[in-house]
């Protein structure tokens, strides 16, 4: 296993940072790698945090965890397609088979919904191309609202922040976390 470029810190924190680092996490849940990592940079660490769309939010659960997997298994971050897959892939109702497609499975698998076709197609143009054709923001609307566009757009594109600072940084994988494999 490769070491992480910059090591994660480890307690103890000064006040100041724990108590950024704890509102990442439930209580009593250690922060991961990739937030002790960023920790480095306090002001990075909570810019991170308050810009991060972990929140509710105006889509569907399930619609927001099939982008942020395909956006991370397009951009190669096995460290948060993996903690996304162990956190909340099964909460959010999607299946194995969903999971494992989500670094395989073209748009236009059988196994996708029509709405989740959409899905992992705008996650691939939006990777491949830094755009959204006019046929799929065609189709796009008439799924989705105005402000579910909006944050579908910026969901890919703060998951490509992700992938390049845990790819970039080598972030070690979450023990608990699953593999591309």
């Amino acid at each position: 296993m490769q070491r992480s470029r910059i090591a994660p810190l480890d307690p103890p924190y000064d006040p100041e940072l724990a108590e950024e680092l704890a509102r990442f996490m439930p209580p009593g849940v250690p922060p991961l790698r990739l937030f002790r990592t960023l920790a480095h940079n306090p002001r990075v660490l909570r810019k991170f945090r308050l810009g991060s769309l972990l929140d509710r939010g105006s889509i569907e659960r399930r619609d927001r965890e099939i982008i942020i997997l395909r956006t991370c298994a397009r951009c190669r971050s096995e460290y948060e397609w993996g903690v996304h897959v162990a956190v909340f892939a099964a909460r959010c109702g999607l299946t194995e088979v969903e999971v494992a497609a989500s670094l395989r499975a073209g748009a236009n698998d059988a196994l996708w919904s029509p709405r989740d076709r959409l899905l992992v197609r705008l996650a691939d143009e939006l990777h491949d191309f830094a755009s959204v054709s006019d046929a799929l923001w065609l189709e796009l609307t008439r799924c989705f609202r105005a402000d579910q566009l909006i944050e579908l757009l910026v969901l890919v594109g703060f998951y490509h922040t992700v992938s390049f600072a845990t790819n970039a940084l080598q972030v070690e994988l979450e023990e608990a976390a699953p593999r591309f494999g």
